[in-house]
């Protein structure tokens, strides 16, 4: 199988792959990255001096990549996905497993439809993987539960036993929407709570901005078709405590910076990779605008990142709304 990807999260789990006994091919972007892996197992611009699989084979070729490939793997980010996948081949029609948390930016696509839509992926066998996956946990080969959701039950079982890693227990699930959802929008919460902590405030304002959050996220959810109980599984309620808690969250580190001042450029450069929740929180507030959900925390974190909003403004405009049911 192949893994297209080789920044943190895609080398990690095609280490997974490798872990359980499959043949991976990772592809890299960069010769240099991929030769790096191929002869010294490493790669050491996301994953420092870990040690990857004997196994574990690298390329920059997309074709070598995709040739023979049974199942496909796929952890671009997401607001380059749609370009990378025009230098591509049309996708083969073999299982394909997103790993990117995220929304397009511009169409409000959700990576699954994205890539149907411009990869030419076969949608009844395209599926998601999220839960709370800190990548450096799972490198360090620590236990963890995640949930693969698949159009249907029977495609959802075969891709959960490619991963037999005895550090990552995988559930199933057919709510697709529900858990790519669940994944993108809690990197935009994220940034919310990371916001919070780097003003210097408390347990029980965090506590707060993450069960507001979850409500947010479910709400949207359902209102694009997916399951409530989704939300409180894996791919919600735990995907969203780990992203929010831990300082190995790019999207809550980003957050802290942005709360000790940072503007949000000096914010993502001092993260220094990816925080998909920057550009994921306009997509998300857009859908959310169109459908009638109130979202007011993402609305919060698109005033910050989009429109230079002062972080200490916005706060006291999320306490000063009006009482309401919970």
């Amino acid at each position: 199988m192949a893994v297209l990807g080789a920044g943190s999260w895609g080398t990690t789990f095609a280490q997974v792959l490798a872990d359980s006994g499959a043949q991976v091919t990772l592809w890299a972007r960069r010769e240099e990255v991929a030769r790096e892996i191929r002869e010294t197992h490493r790669n050491r611009a996301y994953l420092g001096d870990h040690e990857l699989p004997d196994a574990l084979r690298a390329t920059s070729s997309i074709d070598e990549a995709l040739a023979d490939a049974d199942a496909l793997i796929i952890a671009v980010p997401a607001q380059s996905l749609r370009e990378t996948l025009g230098t591509w081949p049309t996708l083969p029609a073999v299982p394909v497993l997103s790993l990117t948390k995220g929304i397009e930016r511009g169409t409000d696509r959700r990576i699954t439809e994205l890539l149907t839509e411009a990869g030419g992926a076969d949608r009844s066998l395209t599926g998601v993987l999220s839960g709370p996956n800190l990548s450096r946990e799972i490198l360090e080969r620590r236990p963890c539960g995640s949930v693969i959701a698949c159009p249907d039950a029977a495609l959802a079982a075969r891709v959960a036993s490619w991963i037999t890693a005895p550090y990552l227990r995988v559930y199933t699930s057919t709510d697709v929407v529900g858990v790519e959802i669940a994944g993108a929008v809690k990197n935009v919460i994220a940034i919310a709570v990371g916001a919070a902590t780097g003003l210097g405030h408390g347990h029980n304002t965090t506590a707060s901005l993450i069960t507001r959050g979850l409500a947010e996220i479910t709400r949207l959810g359902e209102a694009l078709g997916g399951r409530r109980e989704t939300f409180a599984g894996l791919a919600g309620m735990g995907d969203l405590v780990a992203t929010c808690s831990s300082p190995l969250s790019r999207n809550h580190r980003l957050g802290l910076a942005l709360g000790r001042g940072l503007d949000v450029a000096a914010a993502a450069a001092e993260v220094g990779q990816t925080a998909e929740g920057v550009a994921t929180a306009r997509a998300v507030a857009e859908i959310a605008e169109r459908l009638g959900v109130d979202m007011p925390i993402t609305r919060a974190v698109v005033e910050v990142v989009d429109h230079g909003a002062q972080i200490d403004d916005v706060t006291a405009a999320l306490l000063a709304r009006s009482v309401r049911p919970e």
